[in-house]
This record gives structure tokens, sequence and C-alpha cells, in this order.
């Protein structure tokens, strides 16, 4: 199967390298970053060891495409996507926390609530919810933005001012970029069928001081959906809803004894649920977007990028 799981490239002006758990980030003269999406799958916060095909190009162009559809109402850093799975953006410096949004009592949420938690970030989840029930408002529930390989942690808003991680001015801009965001992609996520059950966000400043989103908004690794047909009636039999995220991967890993824990290894994936995944991530692709998904060469995944990105940097 032929996927990119690691770049080792070397672009006119480059400058640095971040490695993040999806991404690969090529800083170029300080001015621009090149983000290449990988075909790696994370899951608990760990990187499994094998890539899924497309997985990167699906990534890609559903953030670019989100992007797109939310440019005006919250300025973003994307510039141009030279290659299925690049985007290249402006230089940001990132704030340390992820803004975490949630519409439903879902994953991480309803896991802490089966445990009988009540309070997530510093923001109380009523009594008598269910597994998948929709809360009152949607609450944000940032977390810190780890290493990769580390966990992300849960955060509430007043330590995040406490610890000096984001002034208060900023987390102002934070929270309002946030709840537009998901408000839009709620929106977006109705007009096909979906609902947008729980996100994250990650944002940045330009060397000029402006406040932007970042990295990916609205795919399936960053968010979950539920399909809305049959939503209400499943809810009320007590049955699991029909998901269109990464939790399938989350669950059948849990199956298989592993959750990222000290200790636990990573279940072997064959090959045949490794194409599964695959067809997976493009049908969430195709509901996501509305738009039939067009299978990239993959017959050189490296050189492809490579050519690309330098024919849209020498221009």
């Amino acid at each position: 199967m032929n996927t990119i799981t690691s770049t080792n490239f070397n672009f006119p002006g480059q400058k640095s390298v971040y490695k993040g758990k999806v991404r690969e980030v090529y800083n170029i003269h300080d001015n621009l970053l090149v983000m290449v999406a990988t075909d790696r799958l994370s899951a608990f916060d760990v990187v499994m060891p094998k890539g899924i095909p497309y997985k990167g190009q699906i990534l890609n162009q559903i953030a670019t495409k989100m992007m797109k559809d939310t440019e005006d109402l919250v300025p973003n850093w994307l510039v141009a996507t030279p290659d299925p799975n690049v985007a290249v953006g402006h230089l940001c410096e990132p704030f340390k926390v992820e803004m975490v949004i949630r519409g439903y009592m879902s994953g991480h949420a309803a896991r802490e609530y089966k445990a009988g938690k009540r309070m997530l970030c510093g923001v109380t989840m009523p009594e008598g919810m269910k597994e998948n029930d929709k809360f009152p408002e949607p609450m944000i529930t940032p977390a810190t933005k780890a290493e990769m390989g580390d966990h992300d942690e849960d955060i509430s808003r007043e330590d995040i001012l406490k610890r000096g991680i984001v002034s208060e001015a900023d987390y102002v801009v934070l929270e309002d970029y946030t709840k537009k965001l998901f408000q839009r992609g709620s929106e977006i996520a109705a007009s096909r069928g979906l609902i947008l059950v729980d996100t994250k966000y990650e944002f940045g400043k330009t060397k000029d001081g402006k406040i932007v989103l970042i990295d990916e908004i609205h795919t399936p690794d960053s968010s979950r959906y539920f399909y809305a047909e049959g939503y209400q009636d499943r809810q009320d039999k007590g049955e699991a809803q029909k998901q269109l995220s990464k939790e399938f991967v989350r669950q059948w890993l849990i199956s298989n004894h592993f959750q990222g824990l000290e200790g636990q290894t990573v279940p072997f994936m064959s090959d045949d649920y490794i194409e599964t995944v695959s067809e997976r991530y493009i049908e969430l692709y195709e509901n996501i977007t509305g738009d039939t998904f067009i299978k990239a060469d993959v017959s050189n995944i490296q050189e492809r990028i490579e050519a690309n990105v330098l024919a849209y940097l020498n221009k």
C-alpha cells in the first residue's frame, strides 16, 4: 500500500522542520510554513505503526475546504494548496492550547461522565444525561497541546489564565472564534445530514499580532460527527449513534485492549483492516464535503509532493 508516513524534504530557504502526530511542518524563510499531511494515524495520542492510504490527502482537502468556508467569520493562516497533501500558510506562533468545543456528551466527555465526574475543564455537566445527549449549550473544554507521543491534558479557562499560557485579552478572542466556527461547522454539517458533535480548533498569532485559525478544521481527526437521520430515535432506544469520525478506530483499539496506557501494546492491524479504515475515511470525506473523492496519484507520493511544492516556492 502506497502511503506517506514520514518526510525528509530540503526545500529552498528551509529553516526548520516540526514533526507532529500527523503533520510535518517546514519553515521557509521564517515567513511561510509548508504543512504536509501524512497518512499517519494517531489514536489515544499514540501513532499507529501503519499508514492509512489517502488519509493525508483527505484531511488536507477537508481542512482547506472548511478554511475557505469559514474565512468570512475567522481569519486563517492558509495561502495555497500546491499538492493534495500540502497546505502552505503564514508562519504563526501557535497558542499552547487546543480549543475543544462540545455540543453533545460523547467520547472523552462521556467517559468522564460515566466515571462519575460532573466537571470537565471547569465547566459543569448537568445531572441525568445519557451518552450522546445534546448539552443545553455547547461547552468549551480546552486541552494543553502535547508534544508527539505525550497526552493532551484537560485544562480550565481559569488555569490557562492563572498559568499565563494565554493572556485574558487573547483568550476572549479564542473563545469567540471557537463559538463562531462551531456554529458555522454545525450549519455546514446539518446541510449534509450530519450533526457536528464536538471538535477542536488551534490558533496562532501572525508576525503582525493577528490571531488566526491554523492547522486543521472540521476533519474526522479533529471532529466527531453523527448522522442526523435517526439520531433521536437511537437516543430514545438507548442505541449507539451512527458515527462519522475517528471514533471507530478508537473503539476497535479499545475492543483489542488498547487505550494508550502504560504497558499496553498497539494491536496488529492487518492489511485488510487498514483497507477498511481507508474506505471509511473516503466515506467521511464524501459525507462531510458533499464532493466525490478523487484519489491522487500515489505511485510515488514523496516525488509528487516535492515537485509540486518546489514549483510553488519557485514561482
